[in-house]
């Protein structure tokens, strides 16, 4: 799949979630509980899928990823370290193999960010289930 398209793939995730969480607040309870159990066991099977799929990226993009769980700014830092370095280049295999490895970072930053995506979409539907739990407490009480 082609960069673009996995962008794009991002954002209509992106917007199916704030959609979800829109019809979500007008939701019965019920059904919204439904919602919460599914959004929830989507962002454990994409988490799953992640995981897997991280053993199989190549050694750089791998280091890479670990790098983003460890600390942000220290990958800023590597990836602003490498475009300077690889601008600096001339040798053509060596741009081939450094195109490659920045698309395989680009698909996996890609990934990562949808499975932020449906992570985001968990919490705000638990979120508007504890919400409509308050909700019907204040009117019981």
């Amino acid at each position: 799949m082609a960069l673009s398209d996995d962008l794009a793939r991002l954002s209509e995730r992106a917007k199916d979630a704030e959609d979800r969480y829109a019809a979500a607040k007008q939701q019965a309870r019920d059904k919204l509980a439904q919602d919460v159990e599914q959004a929830r066991d989507s962002a454990q099977a994409t988490g799953a899928k992640m995981s897997a799929q991280s053993t199989q990226v190549a050694g750089e993009v791998q280091a890479w990823g670990d790098n983003i769980q460890r600390s942000w700014s220290e990958h800023l830092a590597d990836v602003r370290q490498r475009i300077a370095a690889r601008k600096a280049r001339y040798d053509a295999k060596l741009a081939e193999d450094d195109a490659e490895d920045a698309e395989d970072y680009a698909e996996f930053a890609i990934e990562f960010a949808y499975s932020a995506v449906e992570e985001a979409e968990y919490a705000v539907l638990d979120a508007a289930l504890a919400r409509a739990d308050a909700d019907s407490a204040s009117t019981s009480a």
